[in-house]
């Protein structure tokens, strides 16, 4: 017999995201402010600080509504008489005609983001200089860089950092004690639609607020309407992205929705009273974020209100890749590869559970755990803690996966088939620089 009770229920989400190799890091579930279970996959912890990528537009956005609330701008104001003396000699006109508003809705005048992340010293100025693409507030499209506008539109007004404007008026005022920061453009401005590192606890306690329509912290109006429908996003291409747009924050099938890139999530269900908040790093699964939106809507969703009395507490492992018993080699010998290959290897080893490697970064190691993620530093970046599992699919055939775990989470996905005298190796990555050169494929000869 089923059992539907919430603790039931619960274990069936953690057990759907396992079968279905979601790469969670733990989360949080309350009901009317009451907390009924939390999980932890090892090695993360609730409390540490974790990149939550685009819930920092959320953030900001709650910014700006504060600065409206006390009278110090407007939301039909025009972003551009903010930055004047930013502005070309002749700027265009539908940047002129851009509001607050619009930009809160991801209504902008430009259909992507414009800045240039490793070029552009400070990524809030090319909003202002770039030529637009068409006339604001009439469709969607998702542009972080109106995020740093925003960001940069609080400083300029309120004279702080976005991360010092809201600690004194959301975090502090909330009881946020975890470790906390905001990660920043060259130029030292606050990446406000990116860069936002806090807790999972911590944003959870922001979520719950909220929820309860602010509780005298965020202005009442602001968090009334901030997840309401206000853009049409019916030309997205995944499933939950397509009921709308809110304020710097997406419209669910039951709600609305704090969204970050890799699976950074609060889930605000207001018929139920509910939040679920997650971290995680599904950036090698495309469809990564749509599987914790489903599980969570199809097997715990439907069934609160069957509460148990005592609040469900799991402490898990990181999810690790299948091993087949006895296809495993003991090792290869060196297999070297031509020029000007697309991963830039130079020659590739196996040495019983490690890959042995050199690449544009040197001469690196890839040690892994079998049925379990072994803790590492990233091949090449003696910096970044990592995670990686590996695992025999067939004879002669070996997946190893490495994640990234410090404040940028990312990873890469490889396959490496080893024959006598050849070796192919096929990668895939998430965007970032420490995963470049980890796509394409390539093979090299004994």
């Amino acid at each position: 017999m089923t059992d539907n009770r919430l603790a039931g229920r619960i274990r069936r989400f953690v057990e759907r995201l396992r079968r279905e190799d979601v790469n969670m890091h733990g989360f949080l579930l309350s009901v009317d402010g009451e907390e009924k279970a939390r999980a932890a996959w090892a090695p993360f912890r609730e409390d540490q600080p974790h990149r939550l990528y685009s819930v920092s537009k959320t953030m900001t956005g709650i910014a700006v509504g504060m600065l409206a609330d006390s009278g110090r701008i407007r939301l039909g104001d025009h972003i551009a008489d903010y930055f004047r003396d930013w502005l070309p000699p002749e700027p265009d006109g539908r940047l002129l005609r851009l509001t607050l508003y619009d930009m809160l809705r991801m209504a902008t005048c430009y259909r992507a983001t414009v800045y240039r992340e490793g070029v552009d010293e400070d990524w809030s100025r090319p909003f202002f200089t770039s030529r637009p693409t068409h006339e604001p507030g009439t469709v969607f499209h998702y542009d972080t860089g109106c995020a740093q506008a925003l960001a940069a539109l609080v400083k300029r007004v309120s004279g702080q950092e976005v991360v010092d404007f809201l600690e004194e008026r959301l975090f502090a005022p909330l009881g946020c004690e975890d470790e906390r920061f905001w990660l920043r453009d060259p130029s030292g401005c606050c990446t406000g639609g990116t860069g936002l590192c806090m807790s999972l606890r911590d944003m959870h306690r922001v979520a719950v607020c909220l929820l309860k329509g602010g509780e005298g912290i965020v202005p009442a109006w602001y968090a009334e309407e901030m997840g309401r429908k206000h853009i049409d996003t019916s030309l997205q291409t995944n499933q939950e992205e397509q009921w709308g747009y809110g304020w710097q924050c997406w419209r669910t099938r039951a709600g609305w929705a704090m969204y970050g890139l890799g699976g950074q999530l609060a889930v605000m269900c207001p018929d139920k009273k509910t939040v679920l908040s997650t971290v995680a790093d599904t950036r090698l699964d495309p469809f990564g974020v749509q599987r914790i939106y489903n599980a969570f809507f199809e097997e715990v969703y439907l069934w609160i209100g069957e509460e148990d009395t005592e609040p469900l507490r799991l402490s898990l492992r990181a999810q690790a890749l299948p091993d087949l018993p006895g296809a495993a080699m003991d090792a290869s010998p060196v297999y070297r590869f031509a020029e000007g290959n697309p991963l830039g290897l130079r020659w590739l080893k196996l040495e019983g559970d490690c890959l042995r490697y050199e690449n544009n970064r040197g001469e690196v190691s890839l040690p892994f755990g079998r049925g379990e993620c072994k803790q590492i530093s990233y091949p090449g970046w003696p910096g970044v803690p990592a995670l990686a599992s590996g695992g025999w699919l067939e004879p002669g055939l070996l997946r190893v996966r490495c994640h990234a775990v410090g404040v940028s989470p990312c990873g890469f996905d490889l396959l490496a088939r080893f024959q006598e005298n050849c070796a192919t190796v096929q990668c895939r990555r998430s965007t970032d620089p420490v995963t470049v050169g980890y796509e394409g494929v390539a093979s090299g000869r004994v």
